[in-house]
């Protein structure tokens, strides 16, 4: 129950609901045992078993209500008959008792109607902060977790957590209430036969509270099972190609059945306990009735303690109870089974992101003298991607690091952005350090192009206002023109308006990486962070998209990250990395004159 408390804030902002449901159900339990009880007044003018009482009975206290009740009922029918006949009677009688079933499944709808808004609103406030906390958290959480995990605990596991906890909020008045009422008018009626009841009712709760406890471990693998074959079919979508590409379709599908195989067998461990609870519940409950049939029975035909109405009644509300005893039985299996999903969701918002504003950080609007990277070091985990790196980057220049992959090129950019945090050493833009001002402006002086084409299935217009949301048309087409990428856009269906796909997926590689360039000219940063940034291009768009963004970074602060190095001959300075360590450093022609590391990367793209 304690996944269950934790739940429970995200219905505060809809306790207004919660008190309706409440009132209503209170309602609910009350004519749901009053339409029961409404039954023996028209059982007795149909036996004609009322005693001829002429006076209205005298109360004698709480203990005698039970008698009280049957001569007031005795004397009211009997004022009846003699007023306005036999049939009359009946018929006020029957009236009384539809009006009561009509008020308790009234009240029920109602109370159904106002628990749909809290289980809604629960729902989508729980599904948005999962989602922001998707969001919120570092990159380097996911380069740990399954993506397709993730999916499952922000659909399924957070729908599981409706459907079992939530579920129970409309039990938690409504049926422990009706068994209340149902109890305290079977104790009027009979108390001898009532506490005959009880002595049974721990003995079945017993039972059905032993098959639950291991409904939590079978429930927390199915929706790990789940998150996993998530996983392999959004790698498969996303690797499709290559999966084509190298026959490699029985590899993924083995996968994929030996998944679902295991999700099967979970499941059907999970569903078959599960279902137990109902049929076993209710035989347990006929059972106990059963045996109040007996020893009822015995009190009317033998001892006469008992009138026969009234016994018909109690079994009704005997039986009534039943409804909402099983409710509750399966009602607790779902805490059992919801409190797996609370887990898995609460283990997300829970989780403290390792890369956060500091208290005291400020709010960077303007650059004004350059990036200092000062003797950093970092690992990603064992060893050590960066050691010691020190670089200067002042305004208006443009630095491109070079060297071989695994050198500590991308990673850099990684670091500047502050998708991680450095283990040693300091970042600092005009002095300041980038863990002293807030993540949303560091990134806001920022201008990012990655080497692989990250773009979303919307229009082109959509993708671009990923950068700014307010752009105009013409801002877009502007952007478009001096990425070489409005030749290709104004021929589209729909121009700047026309969907580009899963992942871009209608276009070329070349033509999704200059809508990835465009995006980072609208946006307009004093900053540009260039991550092989032309390394999708073929020649003739290379050439287009280097000539334009030469024009975009002239005047502004860049650091390129390059792979052809013929598209950074005309940097200011030029890094050369190895192993996570500055080699080389220098223009273009002076490194090319040292005939050092740069001068053989040059040597070999050539012969290439």
């Amino acid at each position: 129950m304690k996944y269950l408390k934790k739940i429970l804030r995200f219905a505060v902002p809809y306790k207004k609901f919660a008190w309706l449901n409440i009132i209503s159900n209170v309602f609910y339990a009350l004519f749901g045992t009053l339409a029961f009880v409404s039954l023996m007044p028209m059982l007795k003018v149909l036996f004609d078993n009322s005693e001829k009482i002429t006076q209205e009975p005298q109360w004698e206290g709480v203990f005698k209500i039970g008698d009280y009740f049957e001569k007031f009922m005795n004397f009211y029918i009997n004022q009846k008959i003699d007023n306005i006949g036999e049939m009359n009677t009946l018929l006020i009688m029957i009236s009384v008792v539809i009006s009561t079933f009509l008020l308790k499944n009234f009240f029920g709808y109602l109370a159904m109607y106002f628990i749909t808004f809290l289980r809604n609103g629960v729902l989508k406030d729980l599904r948005n902060e999962v989602y922001e906390k998707t969001i919120d958290l570092p990159v380097s959480f996911y380069s740990e977790k399954r993506k397709g995990d993730t999916m499952a605990r922000i659909s399924s596991d957070v729908l599981e957590i409706q459907n079992s906890f939530l579920s129970v909020l409309e039990l938690i008045v409504r049926e422990p209430l009706t068994i209340l009422f149902t109890i305290i008018t079977m104790f009027i009626i009979s108390v001898k036969l009532t506490i005959f009841v009880f002595i049974f009712i721990p003995v079945s709760g017993l039972i059905i509270s032993r098959i639950g406890k291991t409904l939590k471990k079978h429930s927390d693998k199915v929706q790990r099972e789940q998150g996993f074959f998530l996983s392999i079919v959004d790698e498969t979508l996303g690797g499709l190609k290559i999966i084509k590409g190298f026959n490699a379709e029985k590899i993924f599908s083995s996968k994929f059945k030996e998944s679902t195989q295991r999700y099967f067998k979970y499941s059907n461990t999970l569903l078959n306990r599960q279902n137990l609870a109902s049929p076993l519940s209710e035989f347990l409950g006929i059972v106990v009735i059963s045996i109040l049939l007996l020893y009822g029975g015995s009190m009317v035909l033998v001892e006469k303690t008992l009138a026969p109405e009234f016994f018909i009644a109690y079994m009704g509300l005997a039986y009534n109870i039943l409804t909402p005893a099983k409710a509750i039985s399966k009602a607790s299996y779902g805490v059992k089974k919801g409190n797996a999903a609370a887990e898995r969701v609460l283990e997300i918002l829970e989780t403290e992101s390792a890369i956060k504003d500091a208290p005291d950080a400020i709010v960077k609007e303007g650059f004004t003298t350059g990036v200092d990277i000062e003797n950093i070091s970092f690992k990603y985990e064992d060893e050590w991607v960066l050691q010691d790196f020190t670089l200067k980057v002042p305004k208006g220049h443009t630095v491109a690091l070079v060297g071989q992959s695994g050198s500590g090129k991308s990673t850099i950019a990684n670091l500047v952005t502050r998708f991680y945090d450095v283990n040693k050493g300091d970042i600092k833009i005009d002095g300041v350090s980038v863990k002293g001002m807030t993540q949303q402006s560091l990134r806001g002086l920022l201008g990012l192009v990655t080497q692989d084409s990250i773009l979303f299935n919307d229009t082109v217009k959509g993708n671009l206002k990923v950068a700014k949301e307010n752009a105009t048309d013409e801002e877009i087409i502007d952007a478009l023109k001096i990425a070489n990428a409005w030749e290709f856009v104004k021929d589209l269906p729909n121009g700047i308006d026309t969907n580009i796909g899963d992942s871009g997926g209608k276009l070329s590689g070349g033509q999704k990486q200059r809508l990835s360039i465009a995006r980072a000219v609208l946006k307009n940063p004093p900053i540009m962070i260039l991550d092989e940034a032309t390394s999708a291009l073929d020649t003739e768009s290379e050439r287009l998209v280097q000539d334009a963004l030469e024009k975009m970074m002239k005047n502004r602060t860049s650091i390129v990250i390059a792979h052809r190095l013929s598209t950074i001959q005309n940097a200011d300075t030029i890094v050369v990395l190895s192993k996570g360590k500055i080699v080389e450093q220098g223009k273009h022609h002076e490194l090319l004159s040292n005939k050092g590391v740069y001068y053989s990367l040059v040597e070999m793209q050539s012969l290439a």
